[in-house]
């Protein structure tokens, strides 16, 4: 599986992904700890081999707000804080289970001082991030809670409903009851 994710960049060789396939660990996360939390800086990856995370902080009036979710063969990573080597702003949390492969900012330090194809590597997930955060901001504007919900479920079927009703109505910045009264209108 992470094989071919990297394969999909179409910038590694078959055999300078082996070399740095090896320099991953494999760690199990449980439900409901985390990957990150608010305070603590980020200083590794994470690509997740099975399991579901969310992100989220907590407002300025003690509200829990989720504002993404992680699913199977992606990278999660509190990318404000592993290019800044600032404490998080927020929260990675298992929703789930989850498998994960873990490398240290450490061991991506030294693969982009000796090879190049890394620094490319980590513009294009650079600017996958900038694209996804774009999406969100104009699907909040945009789009109604229906549409929202629509798009997640188009996009993530076979995990959607693994999700807890009140992380999904907070991802979707509605209330619970809202919610229920969406999926009942939606066809799965």
């Amino acid at each position: 599986m992470i094989e071919n994710y990297f394969r999909s960049f179409n910038i590694f060789s078959d055999h300078e992904i082996k070399d740095f396939l090896q320099l991953f660990e494999t760690r199990k996360v449980y439900k409901n700890d985390f990957f990150v939390q608010e305070g603590d800086k980020c200083r590794e990856i994470a690509f997740i081999i099975s399991g579901i995370f969310r992100s989220y902080y907590i407002s300025d009036s003690g509200k829990d707000m989720t504002y993404c979710f992680r699913f199977p063969n992606q990278l999660m990573a509190s990318y404000s804080s592993f290019i800044s080597d600032c404490p998080s702003r927020e929260n990675m949390q298992a929703i789930t289970d989850a498998d994960l492969l873990v490398l240290k900012k450490d061991a991506i330090d030294d693969l982009i001082k000796d090879d190049l194809n890394w620094t490319k590597f980590l513009k294009m997930i650079a600017e996958q991030e900038y694209l996804e955060l774009e999406q969100r901001f104009f699907q909040l504007q945009r789009d109604s809670a229906s549409q929202r919900y629509e798009t997640l479920l188009g996009n993530q079927p076979d995990y959607v409903q693994k999700i807890p009703l009140q992380y999904l109505a907070s991802y979707l910045g509605i209330t619970q009851r809202h919610l229920s009264r969406i999926r009942k209108e939606t066809i799965i």
